[in-house]
């Protein structure tokens, strides 16, 4: 099917809806916002959140992010609420409720109950008018102009205004809570992003025997036999005591072929090595490691001790195959 101007103008139009409809917000921050995020802070609970239909997986979304950015969190459906999920309730949580038109009888029928646990409830309603938020402690006003649909009745700038709204209700939590990078890679482990930010050279370097290591006055024939064997595109030279003195790559030995022929071969590692190469401590994450190989174009980083004594290599393989990327 091609794709037509016709088409183009739908899809621009549903976007700029949208986008208007999260900058419309903006203007509606004022102190309920504030107050919204402070009953959360001083909350020693969960925040408990609740929605039906399109609503429902907004807030799953919400319970989500909150979750994972320091502020304990779970979704509960409100029409299994009155049949036992309300057991998910303390008397310390928050609740956050959702429902563009503020009358949703779940929700509506659920406030009573909630209430005698005395928990603070924050909704997030299209309507300032409605039960629901004269019934909050806190109502915030995320209400659009128009929705992104040409029968102005789906529900898409309403839910994306109540998504947005969630997501800096939860920037505002872990910025206030002194939430840090660590912080998140410990609740995300399995993901990337925990790789990223947890997995340090020192967890994926070879050490010990694996180390292609000879001392400055071994022959290159040696040094090259070394690098073979070790696998890891480099040798490394060192003095007596494990002190790094520089360097020999795979690619070293192809020019060094070309510019000597075989006398090369008859050559000391000391004459040929790369003085100063690039180096990485072994507490370092090893993200780090894989920017600096991708911005000195190299595949393998040396890793001193902070005496200068080469303690292991890293490679680009050893990083990739944990997929940091």
């Amino acid at each position: 099917m091609a794709v037509t101007d016709d088409i183009i103008d739908i899809a621009k139009n549903v976007l700029q809806t949208e986008a208007d409809a999260i900058t419309g917000l903006i203007e509606k921050l004022d102190g309920s916002f504030e107050k919204a995020v402070g009953i959360i802070l001083e909350s020693r609970g969960k925040v408990v959140v609740t929605g039906m239909g399109k609503s429902g997986l907004i807030g799953k979304k919400i319970a989500a992010t909150l979750a994972s950015t320091g502020t304990p969190a779970l979704f509960m459906h409100p029409a299994e609420a009155s049949h036992g999920d309300l057991g998910m309730v303390t008397s310390e949580d928050v609740i956050i409720a959702l429902s563009n038109s503020g009358e949703t009888e779940e929700i509506i029928g659920l406030i009573p109950f909630l209430k005698r646990f005395n928990v603070g409830i924050i909704s997030l309603t299209g309507n300032a008018g409605s039960t629901l938020s004269k019934m909050s402690d806190v109502a915030l006003d995320v209400s659009v102009k128009e929705e992104a649909c040409p029968f102005g009745i789906v529900p898409i700038s309403s839910t994306t205004a109540a998504l947005a709204m969630g997501d800096a209700i939860a920037v505002v939590l872990l910025t206030k809570r002194g939430f840090r990078e660590e912080d998140f890679a410990c609740f995300h482990p399995g993901g990337s992003i925990g790789k990223k930010l947890l997995i340090k050279v020192s967890d994926l370097m070879h050490t010990g025997d694996a180390l292609p290591l000879i001392s400055p006055e071994t022959l290159i024939l040696q040094a090259v036999l070394e690098i073979s064997s070790k696998r890891l595109g480099i040798v490394v030279i060192t003095d007596a005591e494990k002190k790094l003195l520089g360097i020999i790559t795979d690619g070293d030995v192809r020019m060094g072929i070309g510019k000597w022929d075989k006398s090369f071969f008859d050559m000391k590692a000391e004459d040929v090595m790369t003085r100063n190469p690039k180096t990485i401590a072994e507490e370092e994450l090893a993200a780090r490691a894989i920017a600096m190989m991708e911005k000195y174009s190299i595949t393998s980083l040396v890793v001193p001790d902070k005496d200068g004594r080469v303690v292991g290599v890293i490679h680009l393989h050893n990083i990739l195959r944990q997929g940091i990327v």
